[in-house]
């Protein structure tokens, strides 16, 4: 053959070799959930690859700062994604409720500081989401918060969540 037959041919066979096969890609879904009469919004995220078998995977409930959901909690679930769980960034405030400086962060975080109760109502709110996935093992999920997020944490493992 000659070299530039073999090189068509080669090329062809690679390209038919990677158009056959199917790449797993991070995957993320935005989910709209309630609690009381609060209307939050999280952020699921998994990877393909790590679930290519169909078995339940360990969770990760993430918490976010007292800013509120926004880009920085969603990054971090996407990198637990990356190393194998499916992780759930919940909403403590309610949907596109964020703050932009400390004085509005404040503001929003008081009343979760001042009322336990409605903290961990929220957050058990957003585990259940994660609980509830079905590519989830719901007997492998921890918990992991930012700041305000840590505080929620704790109080989330206070009330007798089942968390790793």
């Amino acid at each position: 053959m000659k070299k530039s037959t073999l090189s068509l041919f080669a090329a062809v066979l690679i390209a038919a070799f990677v158009s056959s096969q199917t790449f797993a890609a991070i995957q993320s879904k935005v989910i709209e959930y309630k609690d009381g009469d609060v209307v939050l919004e999280g952020y699921m995220v998994w990877d393909d690859e790590n679930h290519g078998d169909n078995a339940a995977k360990p969770g990760v409930l993430i918490v976010h700062e007292w800013w509120g959901h926004n880009d920085y909690a969603r990054k971090r679930a996407e990198q637990m994604a990356k190393i194998g769980y499916v992780t759930f960034a919940l909403d403590m405030y309610g949907k596109g409720v964020k703050a932009d400086n400390a004085g509005d962060a404040g503001k929003l975080a008081m009343p979760f500081y001042q009322n336990r109760a409605l903290m961990r109502s929220r957050a058990t709110a957003g585990l259940n989401v994660l609980k509830n996935s079905k590519m989830v093992d719901g007997k492998r999920i921890a918990a992991i918060g930012y700041c305000f997020g840590g505080t929620t944490v704790i109080e989330l493992a206070r009330s007798g969540a089942d968390l790793a």
